[in-house]
C-alpha cells in the first residue's frame, strides 16, 4: 500500500478521472476526501461507495474550488477529521464549446475561474497546511494534452491548461524547500463523461481514433495509475514535471 496512512484531498471527485483517482486511492491506503460541485450532476456518494469497496476510508465535501472560503473550510474540515493533509489533487474542471469570437466575458470566467483559479486556490491552502505540519507533501494537477495541443472552439480551455503547467513548474521551485512536491497529469481522450457525446458517436469517435496512435480512448483508471505514482513516496524526487497519458496523441501531428 504505497498510500497507507496518508490524508487526501481530491476535487471533483464525483465522477470519471477524479472518482478513480478517489477509489485508487483509498485501495493504496490512504484516507480521501471527495470534494464535488455543489449542485452537479455528481455528488460524491457514488465515490464513496467505490472507497468503500475497497475497504478504505472517505468522507465527502461539496465545495466550490473558485471560492477561497469554501476551499479554506473544506481543507479545515479535512485536517480536523484526519489530522492533516498529506496529498492535494486539482482535478476539478469545465470546458466551454464555442468560437473564440463568440464566447463572453461569463463564459470565459467560468472555465478560467473552475480551471485555474481552483487548482491555485486549493494548492495554495493545501500547502500552507503541509508546511505548518513540516512534513512535506504532495500537489498533483490534472490538466490535459490541451496544455500543449490547440483545439479549436475551446479557447479558455486550452490556456487554462497551459497556465496551470506553467503554475505547476513555478510551485515546484517555490515549494521545494519545503518538500513539497508537484506534478502535473496531461490526460489526452478518456471515456469519462465529459466525452460521452463523441463516445456516443460512431463518426465522432472515429475521427477522435485517427488521431491516437495507440487506436483507442484512455481510462480513468490509467489516470489514477500516474496519480498514484505521484503522490507516493516513490515520487519524492519527481517535481515540476507533466506526465502525459494520451496512447501518443501529443506525439501525432494533429490536423486542424
Amino acid at each position: 500500500m504505497r498510500l497507507k496512512d496518508k490524508v487526501a484531498l481530491v476535487t471533483g471527485a464525483g465522477s470519471g478521472i477524479g472518482q478513480a483517482i478517489a477509489a485508487r486511492f483509498a485501495a493504496e491506503g490512504a484516507k480521501v476526501v471527495v470534494n464535488y460541485h455543489r449542485g452537479g450532476k455528481h455528488t460524491g456518494d457514488d465515490t464513496l461507495k467505490e472507497i468503500a469497496k475497497q475497504g478504505g476510508t472517505g468522507i465527502s465535501i461539496a465545495a466550490e474550488v473558485y471560492n477561497r472560503n469554501e476551499v479554506e473550510a473544506m481543507v479545515q474540515e479535512t485536517v480536523g477529521k484526519f489530522g492533516r493533509i498529506d496529498i492535494a489533487v486539482s482535478n476539478a474542471g469545465v470546458e466551454i464549446n464555442k468560437p473564440f469570437l463568440e464566447i463572453t466575458d461569463d463564459e470565459w470566467n467560468k472555465v478560467i475561474s473552475v480551471n485555474l483559479s481552483g487548482s491555485f486556490l486549493v494548492s495554495q491552502i493545501a500547502a500552507r497546511q503541509m508546511v505548518k505540519q513540516g512534513k512535506g507533501g504532495k500537489l498533483v494537477f490534472i490538466s490535459s494534452v490541451h496544455e500543449d495541443i490547440p483545439f479549436a472552439g475551446y479557447a479558455a480551455y486550452c490556456a487554462s491548461k497551459g497556465a496551470l503547467r506553467m503554475l505547476t513548474r513555478n510551485l515546484a521551485l517555490e515549494l521545494a524547500e519545503h518538500k513539497i512536491n508537484a506534478n502535473n497529469i496531461a490526460p489526452g481522450a478518456i471515456a469519462t463523461p465529459i466525452n460521452q457525446a463523441v463516445l456516443n458517436d460512431p463518426q465522432a469517435m472515429k475521427n477522435a481514433l485517427s488521431e491516437i496512435p495507440w487506436g483507442r480512448f484512455g481510462k480513468p483508471e490509467e489516470v489514477s495509475s500516474v496519480a498514484v505514482f505521484l503522490a507516493s513516496d516513490e515520487a519524492d524526487y519527481v517535481t515540476g514535471s507533466t506526465y502525459y497519458i494520451d496512447g501518443g496523441l501529443t506525439q501525432q501531428v494533429t490536423k486542424y
